[in-house]
């Protein structure tokens, strides 16, 4: 099935990692942002979820409800939520019958995950936008909340809602920007400490302008770990590299 702009938005039931059903069309009055995603745990999706739940604040001034959805089973979301800080908007599971919200709004890959894809439905439920987004790369909330702008014109003159302003990085020594998924920064971990070198951690997810930061260093990319000692930059887990700057 193929969902087209302005037709009303297909209903449906899922249960979420809250321990509660949610059904859409409860939701009328609100404006609804469908996050699809591949699969928790997963790289990408690591990144982009728990952004909705940082920037949750933005969202709600625009009178917005987040319903992320993918093919994981609500326990699997439950633990994966718990794993990323608390997630505290539905994250839905479409496990059973496996993908069937996914394939009604024409998502649903060969594969039994869903493509990275973004709808919002109106207050009225109608589908008022549709991003189908390359599912290597993580959808910005900016645009999100500037489609939304557009649509909605009882929330079109709202100011964004500034960040704080974040405290300032930290320098000197081995700082090493990570994330509690990666497996490389777990190895990079170990083997800072197994050489007893000291270290400080800064969480690319949970920490104001860390990602930002990386993408500068990277060429735009999110990749962790990245190291930053004394000022020289190491991308990745070069362990050939960080034994040169670090001389040992």
């Amino acid at each position: 099935m193929t969902i087209q702009l302005g037709a009303p938005a297909p209903d449906f039931t899922l249960p979420s990692q809250l321990g509660k059903k949610i059904t859409l069309s409860d939701l009328r009055g609100k404006n609804v942002v469908l996050a699809f995603y591949p699969l928790a745990w997963t790289p990408v999706c690591t990144l982009q979820i728990p952004l909705y739940e940082a920037e949750m604040e933005k969202f709600v001034a625009l009178d917005t409800q987040i319903l992320s959805i993918s093919v994981d089973s609500a326990d699997c979301l439950r633990a994966w939520a718990e794993s990323l800080g608390g997630i505290h908007y539905p994250m839905l599971s479409d496990f059973w019958p496996h993908g069937a919200v996914a394939e009604l709004y024409g998502v649903l890959q060969a594969d039994g995950r869903s493509e990275r894809a973004l709808f919002i439905i109106d207050k009225q439920g109608i589908v008022r936008y549709i991003d189908i987004h390359d599912i290597h790369d993580q959808p910005s909330n900016v645009v999100l909340r500037e489609a939304i702008r557009q649509i909605d014109p009882e929330v079109r003159n709202r100011p964004e809602l500034q960040d704080p302003k974040p405290a300032a990085l930290p320098h000197g020594g081995i700082v090493m920007y990570c994330n509690s998924w990666c497996p490389d920064c777990k190895r990079a971990r170990k083997w800072l400490s197994d050489n007893h070198l000291a270290f400080t951690e800064v969480d690319i997810t949970t920490t104001p302008g860390a990602a930002q930061q990386v993408e500068k260093w990277a060429n735009g990319n999110r990749t962790t770990p990245t190291f930053d000692i004394d000022g020289t930059i190491v991308v990745d887990y070069d362990l050939p590299r960080l034994k040169e700057v670090l001389k040992i």
